[in-house]
């Protein structure tokens, strides 16, 4: 049995649970069952619905019983997306969920039906929202680490690596509209860092394989990878050319350290999807989304995998970042935790925390 069937399988599974709830196992008499849409990103089915299922349960949603969630999976491609965009809508659920680039398909076939973001970046200045405090219209969620943050991505990278003179950023120009930001903040850093940066747009694994291969070129060079579609989905790939090569990668988030990556560092999508199914809550129970404010990051994570860092001949200088951080590494459990803003990153106000992981196995 492949991967992609297991995931179908799974998915298919926590969507079609009402069908074969008997409603009278826990439904109330006369009590009507209500319809949340969720579009789940490639490679993410089990965390997301594991997280916000959980999360709707403790707040009394269970499925079967007074609500019906079904998710749907959806590709990098623009017509397969709004084809399935389409589908959902015409069923008119109460509310949907939409990481990403399908939220932006979502909000361009419906102002009528709330939705509920993650995983979108500055949605003011892309004209999502009217202001984060008032959101108005029938948007609101949670947002994308900002674009200023791909600058300390750099600076972590040479502090591991200090050989390095250049970096590729990769994206996928398909899904991800919000690369320029990310693209001129790297472009700024490496100027003032004196290093050379160049965009790398992907959209097969060829294109992954070409831009690493010209990066290994002289061993001076370094991968940053921007969130989007293409690149959560093919991970792996990304990953493994990443160590074929011998090229220093830093990634937008934790699950790609967990697959292998060198590092990542950004925002925690759990708690996003927690603070999701918060909001869908609400909405069910009659807040309207342009009453809701949209939600910033509150907390950020460096996470480090030492097995990969020793392959490329640079787990010292690893370890030295981690004491920079005033963080006792626990290598045994391979995690350790600092909450406090992490010194010189620049990106994290006082408000906020960051976690420190350090993945040794």
């Amino acid at each position: 049995m492949t991967a992609t069937m297991k995931r179908r399988e799974f998915i298919t599974l926590l969507g079609g649970a009402a069908a074969a709830w008997p409603l009278g196992a826990g439904a109330q008499q006369g009590e009507r069952v209500r319809r949340v849409g969720v579009f789940v990103a490639p490679g993410r089915e089990q965390e997301t619905t594991m997280l916000f299922a959980g999360t709707l349960a403790n707040l009394g949603w269970v499925e079967g019983r007074n609500v019906h969630i079904d998710y749907r999976t959806y590709s990098s491609d623009p017509e397969s997306l709004r084809a399935v965009v389409a589908e959902r809508i015409a069923s008119h659920p109460d509310v949907i969920l939409a990481a990403g680039v399908s939220f932006v398909a979502v909000r361009a076939q419906t102002q009528t039906i709330p939705i509920v973001f993650t995983q979108v970046s500055a949605p003011v200045d892309r004209g999502f929202v009217a202001s984060l405090a008032r959101p108005g219209g029938n948007v609101t969620g949670f947002t994308q680490f900002p674009a200023s943050l791909a600058s300390k991505w750099l600076g972590l990278l040479k502090e591991v690596a200090p050989q390095l003179v250049r970096s590729a950023t990769m994206f996928d120009p398909n899904v991800a509209p919000h690369a320029p930001p990310f693209l001129r903040s790297v472009e700024t850093v490496s100027r003032t860092m004196g290093m050379e940066t160049t965009a790398a747009p992907v959209r097969t694994d060829v294109d992954v394989e070409t831009v690493l291969a010209s990066l290994a070129r002289d061993s001076d060079g370094a991968l940053l990878v921007i969130p989007d579609t293409f690149t959560i989905a093919h991970r792996q790939a990304i990953i493994r050319l990443a160590e074929t090569h011998r090229v220093p990668a830093i990634y937008p988030l934790r699950l790609f350290a967990y697959d292998g990556g060198l590092m990542a560092y950004g925002d925690d999508l759990s708690d996003q999807y927690r603070g999701a199914a918060t909001y869908v809550d609400r909405i069910l129970k009659g807040a309207k989304p342009a009453d809701l404010p949209v939600q910033e990051p509150s907390k950020y994570q460096l996470v480090i995998n030492l097995k990969t860092a020793k392959a490329l001949g640079i787990e010292k200088y690893c370890r030295l970042l981690i004491a920079s951080k005033s963080c006792f590494a626990n290598l045994v459990s391979g995690v350790c935790t600092w909450r406090r803003a992490c010194p010189g990153t620049g990106a994290i106000s006082s408000r906020n925390r960051a976690t420190v992981s350090v993945r040794s196995r």
